[in-house]
């Protein structure tokens, strides 16, 4: 690399690139980046340049295959509507988004661990009853989730919001029907007092992603199937406690080992009993229809950032990178002159 002697300066108070080169390249995009002073964007930005440049310097990148991630990615942005991201499901197929929500929403081994949100969740949902179902009839084999919200040393939480939604019997959701008019499969429920919740859904089932666009074709071109094992999303909302986005997942599914978008957690997965005569009394239900109970625990605002910054501390040490601040979010930012 250049000495600094040769790089970017400031002339008559504006900045001025001296020496261009393949060498000096990520060196003067760093710098005519860092003209003002947000900290955490200038690090944001200065190592996104550094990876992006070191990535094509070790590939070494042709301007053929240059073109082709252009033209994917104009792609994916042309597929994407109101109902359907196809770059939330780029992201997924990568391990992106399941890595950032690791980083963002650290739980302790106390509580109940997150996994990616997925290109489905809606803002429709409708409020529902406990005991009353989220599924229009005939939509699939009918389940009983009952659950149970509690901090992480087991004190029931009253109030708290649970928004959840899944796939009907023939794995769609409810937004990939052209004739959808309103929500389907989905919904929210609010705990009781002592923090239970109870509410009617269907089994689900494995179902492929979408893959009749980019990401669709980049997975078959990578020899990858679009299968998702069988799984149940929830949001899990109360204030002053860190928001959980996660699922449930059917142990043994076909998919569970080679999820297409890298969602299953071993401590997220579950297994099915049939419901039984009393409680299938007491909700209306059939005796062998199916039963689920999970007991969500959730970490405090304050237990969350304690451990984000912990955790991005010592991430930083093990980069090498530990002369970094952590701002007020816990995040690190670049120095100021």
């Amino acid at each position: 690399m250049p000495s600094k002697s040769n790089g970017p300066k400031f002339v008559n108070g504006q900045l001025q690139i001296l020496d261009m080169s393949d060498e000096t390249i990520t060196e003067n995009t760093i710098a005519v980046n860092s003209q003002h002073k947000d900290q955490r964007l200038l690090y944001v930005m200065e190592r996104l340049v550094q990876h992006l440049h070191d990535f094509a310097r070790e590939v070494r990148l042709s301007t053929e295959e240059w073109e082709a991630a252009i033209q994917f990615l104009t792609e994916t942005g042309k597929m994407c509507s109101d109902i359907r991201q196809e770059f939330v499901l780029l992201s997924d197929t990568m391990g992106f988004s399941v890595l950032v929500d690791g980083i963002s929403h650290p739980k302790p081994d106390t509580a109940t661990i997150g996994t990616l949100l997925g290109p489905f969740h809606t803002h429709d949902a409708e409020e529902h009853e406990h005991g009353t179902s989220i599924s229009s009839e005939g939509k699939g084999e009918p389940l009983l989730i009952e659950g149970l919200i509690t901090d992480t040393n087991g004190n029931p939480l009253a109030d708290t919001k649970i928004d959840l939604w899944h796939c009907d019997e023939n794995g769609f959701y409810d937004t990939q029907y052209a004739d959808r008019d309103g929500a389907d499969m989905r919904g929210v429920v609010h705990s009781k007092s002592d923090g239970s919740f109870v509410i009617k859904a269907t089994r689900p089932v494995a179902y492929p992603i979408p893959h009749d666009g980019p990401v669709g074709k980049l997975l078959q071109k990578l020899n990858r199937h679009p299968y998702r094992p069988a799984h149940i999303h929830f949001i899990i909302e109360k204030p002053g406690y860190d928001k959980l986005i996660t699922a449930l997942y059917h142990k043994g599914d076909k998919y569970e080992t080679s999820d297409a978008v890298f969602g299953v957690k071993s401590p997220l997965l579950f297994e099915l009993d049939k419901l039984g005569e009393e409680k299938a009394k007491k909700y209306g239900m059939k005796a062998d229809d199916w039963y689920l109970h999970w007991h969500f625990k959730i970490v405090t605002d304050e237990e969350s950032k304690e451990l984000k910054i912990s955790r991005n501390k010592e991430a930083l040490k093990k980069l090498g990178r530990s002369e970094l601040t952590l701002n007020e979010d816990g995040l690190p930012v670049a120095a100021l002159d």
